[in-house]
């Protein structure tokens, strides 16, 4: 599988204060090459030749990560080569042949870099990227309330413990002492930020289309009878695009809620994954 790397964290150099003509190339080879040789010297007026003066449109205004160039200059050094099909072809680095997002496209002009193609292709990964982090965090969900329930006869209600207290499934250690069961990622101490664009919320009961039908996880104030979650994406279709769900066998549903996926989400108070939902191949 390609390794794939931000492509923000390559490019993200100053643009300079001139406008010029895109570079075109008479081969993938020469776009490619004029490419890393710009990344390699960190030459901002190489990187706009070879970008053109409007790449700036479709990524974001940051500066470079020096450790995501290097790499891809380690990479690069190591091997490269064009995947080509038909008018466009993409430039692979390194043993894991990584694939830079920007496709190389043929015109009547000759080979140049398509900076709108790229911006789609960006936005498909990063939706990609997240989702299986959501998938993994979900995972590490499961095993965090199994470590709880080992604590405490019961899982936990809530991602952070009130101030001075173990009633969550994270709360801040000292030195020396055994770490909370789940870190305080779920939990972004400013409201409407998620995690790798992900929101996450506790389920405390199930629908008849459960597994083992309708019934409440909570008896007595102790939610021991079980555990659920819902993750969804913090803007659909630009962080993400499923919503999962997963319950305390740690059996995981998707489903493209679609646009309203905000609202129809925040109706959802049990785990239910009747027929429109489908369990995730792990």
């Amino acid at each position: 599988m390609k390794n794939y790397m931000k492509l923000s964290a390559l490019v993200m150099l100053m643009l300079p204060a001139f406008v010029q003509a895109q570079q075109q190339f008479s081969t993938p080879e020469q776009a490619a090459a004029s490419f890393a040789k710009a990344v390699i010297n960190q030459n901002e007026a190489e990187l706009t030749e070879v970008l053109g003066d409007d790449w700036r449109q479709y990524l974001p205004d940051e500066k470079a990560d020096p450790e995501a160039v290097a790499r891809f200059i380690r990479d690069w050094k190591v091997s490269h080569n064009i995947e080509q099909k038909g008018d466009t072809a993409h430039l692979n680095v390194g043993q894991e042949n990584w694939q830079l997002p920007i496709p190389m496209v043929k015109s009547d002009a000759g080979w140049h870099f398509d900076m709108q193609r790229a911006a789609d292709e960006i936005l498909t990964r990063t939706i990609g990227l997240n989702e299986l982090s959501a998938i993994q965090a979900i995972h590490a969900y499961v095993d965090a309330q199994q470590d709880y329930y080992q604590l405490d006869k019961q899982y936990a209600q809530k991602f952070a413990s009130s101030e001075g207290k173990k009633d969550g499934l994270y709360w801040p250690v000292s030195p020396g002492e055994a770490p909370s069961p789940l870190g305080p990622s779920f939990s972004p101490v400013q409201p409407g930020m998620g995690y790798h664009g992900y929101h996450f919320r506790i389920l405390t009961s199930q629908g008849a289309a459960a597994p083992g039908g309708e019934k409440s996880y909570i008896s007595d104030g102790k939610m021991a009878n079980g555990f659920a979650l819902i993750a969804w994406p913090v803007e659909y279709g630009e962080t993400g695009i499923t919503t999962f769900m997963v319950n305390d066998q740690g059996m995981i549903y998707q489903k493209d809620l679609g646009e309203q996926t905000a609202e129809k989400v925040q109706a959802i108070k049990q785990f239910n994954p009747d027929k429109s939902w489908q369990d995730v191949q792990q």
